[in-house]
């Protein structure tokens, strides 16, 4: 048995995800079951009416959680009866033969962990999309989120799952968690769902929250730091920057240190890519500035 599991909260394009993983499943000739978990409060029940052979699970979220993503995807293991859990989104559309490329190495290989693809529709990706088809080509991982992901049901028991402390973020702990536990994250680049990144506002509001996840990573996995600034160098050098600003002051050349990065990514559209860097850096900061109990929200 495959349990799909897909969270929600107010993503009317929960109807095409549902139709596409339906299609995929039946073709992949395996048992299976797709369980939704609904924050919605019921303005999706139109959704779940036209999709009855869905298990539908209504989601409450905690008084002063506001991001319920961790909570949702734990409640979605909870109901899951397979014996591979596999994660996508709402809004995330299979493409092609998805789910049979995607669990064929845990089926014929003994993987426990396997992360497909998640891109933008042709003609319209993020800035982002070219490397996650380059990393996609590895054979292993270092890390992975989880709109395109399956799990052996034992190693998500291993790791209690998904850490309710985050908000976002909580996707790559759990990869970083089921690494340490000694499990490696196969890719099936071949497996490939699209996701449509939304306008230019609504990307600049994922790489704030990103950044907020990605200090938020690094304080709680403080051995992964020794690496920080060899793997992840723009989690520390785009935050410092900021801080420095004021001495633009003094050095007004200073803002001139942005001309490095641009032309490196001069063929991606530099004002963009710095916009979305600058943005990234700020939700670092904003994360370890906050009060613990805050930040964790």
């Amino acid at each position: 048995m495959i349990s799909i599991v897909i969270i929600s909260k107010d993503e009317p394009a929960l109807d095409s995800t549902l139709e596409g993983v339906t299609r995929a499943a039946e073709s992949a000739g395996l048992p299976y079951e797709i369980i939704v978990v609904d924050a919605s409060g019921g303005r999706l029940d139109a959704i779940a009416v036209a999709h009855p052979h869905v298990r539908w699970t209504a989601f409450t979220p905690p008084p002063g959680v506001l991001v319920t993503i961790p909570h949702q995807r734990n409640a979605g293991v909870g109901a899951a009866k397979g014996e591979i859990v596999v994660f996508t989104d709402a809004g995330c559309l299979p493409q092609g033969d998805w789910l049979r490329r995607l669990v064929t190495p845990m089926l014929h290989e003994g993987e426990s962990v396997v992360s497909g693809l998640v891109t933008g529709p042709e003609g319209h990706g993020s800035l982002y999309d070219a490397d996650a088809r380059r990393r996609a080509a590895a054979r292993y991982l270092p890390e992975c989120g989880t709109g395109n992901l399956a799990v052996r049901r034992e190693v998500l028991d291993e790791v209690a799952g998904f850490d309710e402390t985050f908000g976002y973020g909580s996707d790559v702990d759990f990869s970083w968690r089921v690494q340490d536990a000694g499990h490696r994250i196969r890719s099936a680049g071949d497996a490939v769902v699209t996701h449509e990144w939304g306008d230019r506002r609504r990307q600049l509001r994922r790489s704030y929250v990103y950044g907020k996840a990605r200090a938020r990573l690094y304080l709680k996995h403080r051995g992964r730091r020794a690496h920080l600034l060899r793997r992840e160098p723009m989690v520390v050098a785009y935050p410092l920057f900021l801080l420095g600003l004021p001495l633009t002051l003094w050095f007004p050349l200073y803002p001139a240190l942005l001309l490095v990065p641009a032309w490196r990514n001069r063929h991606n559209g530099p004002v963009r890519v710095l916009a979305d860097h600058l943005v990234y850096g700020a939700g670092v900061l904003a994360e370890l500035a906050a009060p613990r109990g805050r930040a964790r929200r």
